[in-house]
């Protein structure tokens, strides 16, 4: 008996040696297989972007950061009643109940999203629930925090914080970073526990990027852009706003728009950047272009005379028509056809210039062709290859037949207002591998197309509500047909509405471009653009602090020469006194408090716009500048 117990006895113990054995060699020794199976169970790894870059303006203001949020995720698997779960987070995360158990109904599943970017306030609401199988990792989310401002230049990012559009698309590997793995750790139940912190201490988040755009100067391109649209009835309009010396952008809006905050609400259409994707024809703008060219070629000078057939001129069974039926021009020079927009005067200029020049010429303006923008969805626009027929050159010469984005139209500008050197527009300091530069007219030549223009805003040209007083303004309208969609002739009634320019002319700073498509009220280029351009350069000119001059065409010709003589002439058009008796000036309101200023508005009859709070740091118009129309002076206050 004695030696059955015995026999038992070791037997058991040799069996718990066994055990004792196989379990210190699955503890000590490594088991690949069986780590895997341990990391399966007690492991999933989800890859998470690392923080994205923030975008900031040349002044260093935010137009797109990133700021922490939670994601939601599940493990089906561990969900103990996946049905009242489903329909707790379909109210709290207003998404539909059928999608959210479709995702957590029992699987062989064990990690799924369920809802990216969530804010503090409904983590914490989950997190009080104490569901098992339910957990968060941190994430950034991409948040714009000047809502609609610049939406189609800045683009937007996918739920995963990918660039979709814009500049978040262009410098989307810049403003990434590197894309990380966290481990999300479970117990053995299976419920999650803390994020690996690892992977956000190691990860290498996205750069910073600063944009050449200015966020003021696009909120009031922006307000007059929505505001013309909305007052004339029409369907869209389009800004740009270029450095005249670098033709970097400085604003570019499109009205109506969209929220980057929230891009899928809006269509395709809204979200397009149609400065730089859209083309159409720009009409009586593309003269300026022309008289470039002839000048360049020695076909003309400023003062050449053309007789313009007093309204009738035919060219083979086709008849140019003047753009007002009202006009019946005899002999004009080169600059009074281009300050009246003959039609018939920039005909018969291209018949004499030749395709071949005047083609050539619109390449070098960058017509027909990408300007190198670092920007996604460029067009090229249209300049149609040789032979050109004579009715066709004709066309071309004012803006028909032809068709350019707005920023093509702006950057041609640009190449003019720069002394005859074009560059590529372009959206930060860094020239990118499309960039280009070159001379394209002289200075000589580029001063005398200046001298031109001054003509069509003066009181004999077309365009006096594009003037600013006591700056000399440089520009163009347009006033074109609407093509149909299909291509194929124009939309009867229906036109685009366009002003191009540079101020001051003497010495440009800012080259605006402004577009207004299909105004029902009023639809002549300087009745709908022009008063925008005036708006939105008097705004850049008052802010910038610029010194009213003198105008004179020796000012205008030699401002390197003038530059000094500028300066010591503040505006002498009248004595000071009589100019002081005549115009109401802005007073001085450096440093006085919000109370000061409104005694002194209801003195002065003057209203005022404020922000900020302590003392008056400045205003707009500065002190001494000519009191607006509205009478509105905006303060600034700081402490």
């Amino acid at each position: 008996m004695q030696t059955r117990i015995l026999i038992v006895f070791l037997f058991i113990l040799g069996l718990w040696g066994l055990l004792l054995a196989r379990g210190a060699y699955l503890q000590i020794l490594p088991n690949e297989k069986l780590q895997k199976l341990k990391d399966k169970q007690f492991h999933t790894k989800v890859r998470i972007p690392s923080r994205r870059g923030a975008i900031v303006d040349r002044n260093q203001n935010e137009l797109a950061i990133s700021i922490t949020a939670y994601s939601l995720f599940a493990d089906p698997k561990i969900i103990k009643d996946p049905k009242k779960t489903a329909r707790k987070l379909s109210r709290l995360l207003k998404v539909p109940y059928k999608r959210i158990y479709k995702k957590i109904k029992p699987s062989k599943r064990r990690f799924v999203w369920l809802k990216r970017r969530l804010d503090r306030e409904t983590k914490e609401k989950i997190r009080s629930w104490e569901e098992r199988g339910l957990g968060f990792i941190e994430e950034a989310r991409r948040v714009y925090p000047n809502g609609g401002l610049l939406s189609s230049v800045l683009g937007f990012v996918s739920s995963d914080g990918r660039g979709l559009g814009g500049i978040e698309r262009t410098y989307n590997s810049l403003l990434s970073g590197e894309t990380q793995e966290v481990i999300v750790r479970k117990d053995a139940r299976g419920r999650p526990l803390l994020v690996g912190l690892n992977s956000f201490t190691e990860r290498k988040d996205g750069e910073d990027l600063t944009l050449t755009i200015d966020r003021d100067l696009q909120f009031q391109l922006e307000k007059e852009l929505k505001r013309t649209t909305q007052e004339h009835e029409a369907e869209t309009a389009v800004g740009v706003v270029l450095d005249a010396k670098t033709s970097e952008v400085l604003a570019m809006a499109n009205y109506p728009s969209f929220d980057s905050n929230r891009p899928f609400k809006y269509s395709f259409e809204q979200r397009r950047n149609k400065a730089i994707t859209d083309t159409f024809e720009p009409g009586s703008t593309m003269k300026t272009i022309l008289m470039a060219a002839a000048l360049k070629e020695k076909v003309i000078t400023p003062g050449k005379k053309y007789f313009c057939e007093d309204g009738d001129f035919r060219i083979g069974r086709r008849k140019i028509n003047e753009a007002d039926s009202r006009h019946h021009f005899g002999w004009l020079t080169a600059t009074e056809v281009l300050a009246h927009s003959s039609n018939i005067g920039t005909s018969k200029i291209a018949l004499e210039l030749g395709a071949e020049n005047y083609r050539s010429s619109l390449v070098e303006f960058g017509f027909g062709q990408r300007t190198g923008v670092d920007f996604p969805g460029e067009a090229l626009g249209i300049v149609n290859s040789l032979p050109w027929r004579d009715h066709l050159l004709a066309n071309v010469s004012f803006g028909h037949g032809v068709a350019t984005t707005p920023l093509q139209m702006a950057a041609a500008y640009a190449a003019i207002a720069s002394g005859g050197v074009w560059k590529s527009p372009r959206f930060t300091k860094e020239k990118n591998e499309n960039y280009r530069e070159k001379r394209i007219l002289s200075q000589r030549e580029a001063s005398q197309i200046v001298l031109m223009l001054n003509a069509v805003t003066g009181t004999a040209g077309t365009v006096v509500n594009a003037k600013i007083p006591g700056f000399p303004v440089a520009g163009k309208t347009g006033t074109a047909q609407k093509v149909k969609k299909d291509g194929r002739g124009y939309v009867r009634g229906q036109y685009i509405s366009s002003f191009a320019g540079f101020v001051p002319s003497h010495d440009p700073k800012y080259v605006i471009y402004v577009a207004v498509d299909n105004p029902k009220k009023l639809y002549y280029g300087s009745q709908v653009a022009a008063p925008v351009f005036s708006k939105i350069a008097s705004y850049a000119i008052r802010r910038e602090g610029l010194t009213p001059i003198l105008i004179s065409e020796e000012n205008l010709l030699k401002p390197a020469a003038n530059k000094v003589k500028q300066d010591r002439a503040v505006l002498r058009l009248k004595s000071v006194k009589e100019l002081k008796r005549t115009v109401s000036l802005v007073p001085n309101l450096q440093g006085l408090t919000l109370r000061e200023v409104f005694r002194q508005s209801k003195k002065m009859k003057f209203q005022i716009k404020f922000s900020g709070s302590g003392r008056v740091a400045k205003t707009l118009p500065p002190k001494g500048f000519p009191l607006p129309k509205d009478k509105e002076i905006e303060v600034f206050l700081e402490r």
